[in-house]
């Protein structure tokens, strides 16, 4: 095949990876913006301040539960967690909410059952208790209260604190101008980092060899298994991996099937997955809501857990002599996720959510409620929009080469 028709095809397929990554999480998307916008008009500081504002493990447990119960998106997840800080809830609470919330949901359980085995099922469920619990141990013992004192100021200047009570749904249509108010402006927060790092991921599953990841692993494609100072490295180098991808919680796990298909280590595998919270575009997202220096502080505490965490999984299975064996997967074709499956069903409800709070916030204007949405400014937020529109052309060019392939 010529250049030009080869090139060709990888775009259309990286078009299809990357609107097929999106299909798959849009629903968690709306979701969590869902929940997110909830707790912007009915939560007041002080009720959040009772519930999850404390150091003891109550707070933790709520915040854990509350995140096994919410999104698996991982930029949905980020807004949550910002309503909860932003409302008073305590540091630990809410980034064990946002933990929970990427790596203890059911439906990552059902994906990485599809890419993997039930070991990394396993390996998911227990690795996230043990990331929250090594969270809570890295920021007691570093002890942040001068960025958690910045990081309250920053949320709560200007802020407006009277929330209305649930009743309201159904005796004060404003109410409902407010929730969709709240929820568009989540997405006009995030959509240029969303679109850029889908777009992004679409053309890494279609460019990049898998081969190309596996040579980033020391240790892999040996007949004996690799040692400790593999091991190490590997769990060190996943997280760097993950950085580049620009994939979430839901779309790195194909990538990881690949990986581990090609024989890198439990540890390098979970590393990766367990990365999708200290990818770029979700460290710029948080450097949007609490600022860099809260950012890379909290990115530093994830990756310190992540590396703890992963060597724990791999060497626990070692310990019970339960290590997997690797199976050929690999990526699937990228048509097969638009199956009339769950998925598709959540994704229309969600649809129509948004259409009708957009709706709703277009009539609504700027009254009522004026909860604070920052979307950016200055010469980075113009350089991203402008890449964000040239990935929304790759995008349309892809798919228009997907159809007439």
């Amino acid at each position: 095949m010529p250049f030009e028709g080869h090139f060709l095809t990888l775009w259309a397929e990286a078009a299809l990876h990357s609107l097929g990554f999106f299909w798959m999480a849009f629903w968690a998307f709306g979701l969590g913006y869902s929940i997110s916008a909830a707790i912007q008009v009915f939560t007041s500081r002080a009720a959040m301040s009772r519930t999850m504002g404390g150091r003891g493990l109550r707070p933790v447990v709520l915040g854990t539960f509350f995140g096994f119960v919410s999104s698996s998106c991982s930029f949905a997840a980020l807004a949550a967690t910002r309503s909860f800080l932003a409302k008073g809830a305590g540091l630990v609470p809410s980034l064990a909410f946002l933990l929970a919330s990427t790596n203890l949901v059911i439906e990552l359980g059902i994906v990485i059952s599809v890419f993997l085995s039930w070991h990394f099922v396993v390996g998911e469920y227990v690795g996230g208790l043990i990331l929250i619990g090594v969270m809570w141990g890295v920021v007691r013992a570093t002890r942040p209260d001068s960025l958690v004192r910045q990081l309250r100021d920053r949320l709560e200047a200007g802020g407006d604190d009277d929330p209305w009570p649930l009743s309201a749904l159904w005796r004060a249509p404003r109410v409902w101008a407010d929730l969709a108010q709240a929820y568009i402006g989540e997405w006009q927060m995030v959509w240029k980092d969303v679109t850029i790092g889908f777009t992004v991921a679409g053309i890494i599953a279609a460019f990049v060899p898998g081969e190309f990841f596996v040579w980033l692993f020391p240790g892999t494609g040996g007949d004996s298994a690799p040692g400790f100072g593999e091991v190490l490295a590997q769990t060190i180098i996943g997280p760097v991996a993950a950085f580049f991808t620009f994939i979430g919680s839901m779309g790195n796990i194909p990538l990881a099937g690949l990986l581990y298909a090609n024989g890198v280590s439990v540890a390098g595998i979970m590393a990766f997955i367990f990365s999708d919270l200290i990818v770029l575009p979700v460290l710029r997202v948080n450097a949007q809501f609490y600022g860099w220096r809260m950012a890379l502080y909290i990115a530093g505490v994830f990756l310190i857990a992540l590396i703890v965490t992963a060597l724990a999984i791999h060497y626990g299975f070692w310990a019970l002599g339960l290590a997997p064996e690797a199976v050929t997967r690999g990526l699937p074709a990228p048509e097969s996720r638009f199956a009339l499956d769950y998925t598709f069903w959540l994704n229309l409800g969600f649809a129509a959510i948004s259409l009708g709070a957009f709706v709703l916030a277009q009539r609504a204007g700027h009254g009522g409620h004026d909860h604070d949405h920052d979307h950016g400014s200055g010469t980075a937020d113009h350089v991203l929009r402008a890449l964000a529109l040239l990935s929304l052309a790759w995008l349309l060019a892809g798919g228009v080469l997907a159809l007439w392939g």
